[in-house]
């Protein structure tokens, strides 16, 4: 009795903001983009080295599109942290980037800002060049380092989105 009551005293209370953190990328996993767009406020924003500025209406939409769309997604999440204001998060995106049929390993940093007990500003990080050397093959190699590739890819992925959502309204 008391090894078992020594070990419950140490065992480590999760923050209620790391759990929500662990949740999104347990549903992200699953492809359960419906749980993943519950748990950001209405207010709430996304940005990265591809889609910036995202609203939350867009931001949903990626969700739904990544979570529908990819063949062969795989996230592996490693590791959180969170308190009462902020969090953030490790993980890496496994895939076949459909354009191009080649495959990604993108390790990602993702920053989260909570209100409320929902995610209002979600930021993630990587290292665009190394993306798209993997994504674009030569292209990437070659090109994957200037603004004007970047900007390339972000407007085409911005397209494909509005487009994703569009579809879904009219549906």
């Amino acid at each position: 009795m008391v090894l078992l009551r020594i070990l419950h005293e140490q065992a480590p209370i999760m923050h209620p903001n790391n759990q929500l953190i662990k949740n999104l990328f347990e549903a992200f996993q699953q492809r359960d983009y419906l749980t993943m767009q519950s748990l950001y406020d209405d207010r709430a924003t996304f940005s990265d080295p591809v889609f910036s500025a995202l609203d939350a209406n867009q931001l949903r939409g990626m969700w739904e599109m990544f979570c529908t769309r990819s063949k062969d997604l795989e996230i592996e999440f490693h590791h959180s942290s969170a308190d009462d204001l902020t969090g953030m998060a490790t993980w890496h995106a496994l895939y076949t980037f459909s354009p191009t049929g080649n495959g990604v390993i993108n390790k990602i940093q993702s920053r989260f800002t909570f209100q409320d007990g929902l995610i209002v500003e979600h930021i993630d990080s990587f290292n665009f060049y190394q993306w798209s050397k993997q994504a674009l093959g030569v292209k990437g190699l070659l090109l994957g380092w200037t603004p004007f590739m970047k900007n390339k890819v972000s407007s085409s992925a911005k397209k494909t989105l509005d487009h994703f959502i569009n579809q879904k309204t009219k549906s």
